[in-house]
């Protein structure tokens, strides 16, 4: 397992049991999220209380009310925001989501509403941002909403393996305003690779610790 105790391991989780493992196995948090085959969908109340109350380390929790992409209705931005206040009476510190626009840029104005929905909650920005047309004008877009503490992404790319030139210049030009979690099949065993090139203080993985179905 690589050990490097100034970085952050997020996992990415869907059941109590992967997490309580995640955990074990030394992930730093973890990100719950249901229906990960389609990358993730808000997971249900009953499973993020469970996790609470089986964790020690933060838990995250995905905010997204449907497949496929990210540009939301305003009823779904309704759905959004109910879930953020459920999130915030039970006792998450974080939330994550993304919003767009037809034209490939981040929906500003909605993502505003929610981040001051979530507040005092901390947001990521998740990788809808690798999706934008230009992902440094995005990311400037996004300084002034200042709820927003971290943004996931692989620097645009499919992998952080391939865009990790394009990550190392974000983090250059950008890190000192937002944490960048890096992120897109980063596994226990290519870790370490990536982090020698990108020098990220947090990365995320469904596999950062291992195989979490496999204990």
């Amino acid at each position: 397992m690589y050990q490097n105790n100034s970085i952050t391991k997020e996992a990415c989780v869907e059941t109590v049991k992967e997490a309580i493992l995640a955990e074990k196995r030394g992930a730093d948090r973890v990100e719950l999220c249901d229906r990960l085959e389609y990358d993730g969908l808000t997971p249900s109340k009953q499973n993020i209380e469970k996790l609470i109350m089986s964790l020690s380390i933060p838990i995250k929790v995905m905010i997204r009310p449907r497949k496929g992409n990210f540009i939301y209705n305003e009823k779904e931005i309704m759905e959004m925001e109910t879930k953020i206040d459920m999130c915030r009476s039970i006792g998450i510190t974080e939330v994550v989501f993304g919003l767009l626009k037809s034209d490939k840029n981040i929906d500003y104005i909605s993502t505003e509403r929610l981040v001051k929905k979530a507040y005092p909650m901390s947001v990521t920005f998740h990788k809808a941002i690798d999706i934008t047309f230009d992902i440094f004008n995005s990311i400037e877009k996004l300084v002034s909403i200042t709820g927003i503490t971290s943004i996931l992404s692989s620097g645009g790319k499919k992998t952080a393996y391939h865009g990790k030139e394009r990550m190392k210049e974000i983090i250059d030009r950008f890190g000192d305003r937002f944490i960048f979690i890096v992120a897109g099949s980063i596994t226990e065993s290519n870790l370490s690779g990536i982090h020698n090139f990108i020098r990220a203080k947090e990365y995320h993985g469904r596999k950062i610790v291992g195989n979490l179905l496999k204990e």
